[in-house]
């Protein structure tokens, strides 16, 4: 029996991050005014403690592959083809680099996502909304 190779989580998002064009914060805002989709996967209750971007989606990370797969029967009317941009937020821009990686594989070729997560763009001005303490 053959072991595969294994590979830490550090070279997994290397890897993921060497195919992706990340986009900054203004870049996703601008993008995100210009029709493209930008989704926030964080859980819950990250995001009461945090906040929200406005106009942003909701997809927890738990099922993202299926909301946005055009071919799922469980896919959001917006995954109406493969050729949709979509920018994925995070936090802080490591977990969503994994699932925009995901979402290339499901060919989902304009999948990226923001470089430095809500707090990037949270630090770079843009507006957030906050449900939270």
């Amino acid at each position: 029996m053959t072991q595969a190779r294994s590979v830490t989580v550090d070279e997994l998002l290397a890897a993921a991050r060497a195919r992706l064009d990340r986009v900054d914060p203004r870049q996703a805002a601008a993008e995100h005014e210009a029709g493209a989709l930008l989704i926030d996967i964080r859980p819950s209750e990250q995001r009461r403690r945090e906040g929200t971007i406005p106009g942003a989606l909701i997809i927890e990370r738990n099922v993202l592959e299926w909301r946005l797969d055009p071919t799922s029967a469980w896919r959001i009317a917006e995954a109406r083809d493969h050729a949709v941009r979509v920018i994925i937020v995070c936090s802080e821009g490591y977990t969503s680099s994994l699932a925009a990686a995901a979402l290339q594989d499901l060919g989902l070729t304009n999948a990226t996502d923001l470089a430095g997560g809500f707090w990037g763009w949270q630090n770079a001005g843009l507006p957030t909304t906050s449900d939270g303490p």
